[in-house]
């Protein structure tokens, strides 16, 4: 006992911090903006008792201090670029106040999050700082929020005996970004397949400037955005084997690179529209078109991006919690949820 309460101690001062992360609970860590509830935000879930968390319990010993059950509510992980909605799922249904989310919204990034799911572990990391409450830790993931798994993550679900289900929540559009004084504002989906297998080296094969090396930038294997360039973009054709400087571990560190770096004007990498645009801002970077269509919510929905690609509720086949919530993301009020938090829904 003397352990939960030096661990809950310690995490809600975490949770008071506005930046936190380790190896397996990265995603405060690639995200630099504030992720405030907006002037004109709304409530619109009706029945908020639907989704409840369970009655906290003094943790014997310590004044003050609680421990969370998560009752109805569900146990929720995933991907850096879906954060933003988790919090505005928590305001909708449990009205946390802002100073809350960082602690409850503890996202440990695509693949530990995956590996949480198949393998019934907990997140240990979630806590309410103003009541004082830690999460129980003995409660699985019950659902992950972010980009489908890749085949490796699949496997790995069928290996554990688990039956996934994966229900899309909303659009976004995977991009190719480059710094800004690069003269180059589209590409061909050919054109960055063959700069990614290195059949195109020089920029200005593809109408870039003369004499200047392509420095083509990856995401290390089982994130989510190299999971879509390997498996959406590539589609079959192997990518070239980037020497280490050229693999950023983070998004964050990949946007700093394309925006900032002494040689960012060779530069190119990508990640998702919506991470671009609202959670992390470094240097000056420009969003390229593909086949000369631009990533617009319009050209998302209507499937003219070429790149477009769904955010998941994905949860093991049997959660009823999970199963409950997903159908109800998916939902005209859900959906109104999704389309305040920022993210293009699906109608």
């Amino acid at each position: 006992m003397k352990n939960r309460i030096i661990i809950g101690v310690m995490l809600l001062c975490m949770a008071l911090l506005p930046v936190f992360g380790t190896a397996e609970n990265g995603s405060w860590t690639q995200i630099n903006q504030s992720i405030a509830r907006t002037a004109d935000w709304q409530r619109f879930v009706q029945e908020p008792s639907d989704f409840q968390l369970g009655e906290a319990e003094p943790l014997e010993g310590s004044e003050g201090l609680f421990l969370g059950s998560w009752g109805d509510y569900p146990s929720i992980d995933g991907s850096t670029v879906c954060v933003p909605l988790a919090m505005e799922l928590a305001r909708q249904w449990l009205d946390l106040p802002e100073e809350d989310l960082n602690g409850f919204v503890s996202f440990s990034t695509t693949p530990y999050a995956y590996d949480r799911l198949f393998h019934g572990k907990a997140n240990p990391m979630v806590t309410i700082a103003s009541r004082g409450v830690m999460m129980e830790d003995t409660h699985p993931v019950d659902l992950v929020l972010g980009t489908g798994p890749n085949a490796d993550e699949r496997r790995a679900a069928e290996e554990a005996g688990v039956k996934l289900r994966m229900v899309p929540v909303c659009y976004d559009a995977f991009v190719f970004l480059v710094n800004s004084k690069n003269p180059v504002d589209s590409l061909t989906v050919k054109q960055i397949r063959d700069i990614y297998t290195g059949a195109i080296a020089r920029w200005e094969e593809v109408g870039g400037p003369a004499e200047s090396l392509i420095a083509a930038y990856q995401r290390p294997h089982g994130s989510g955005s190299q999971t879509a360039m390997e498996e959406l973009v590539m589609d079959g054709f192997q990518l070239q084997a980037a020497e280490s400087n050229y693999i950023s571990n983070g998004m964050a560190d990949l946007i700093a690179q394309v925006g900032n770096f002494d040689n960012s004007a060779n530069a190119i990498g990508y990640s998702y529209l919506y991470y671009v645009d609202s959670l992390y801002k470094s240097g000056s970077l420009k969003v390229l078109a593909v086949d000369g269509v631009a990533p617009t919510a319009e050209n998302l929905q209507s499937g003219a991006y070429p790149f477009t690609v769904y955010y998941y509720a994905v949860y093991a086949e049997g959660n009823v919690v999970a199963e409950r919530f997903a159908d109800w993301l998916v939902s005209e009020e859900g959906q109104a949820c999704v389309k305040q938090a920022g993210y293009v829904p699906l109608h």
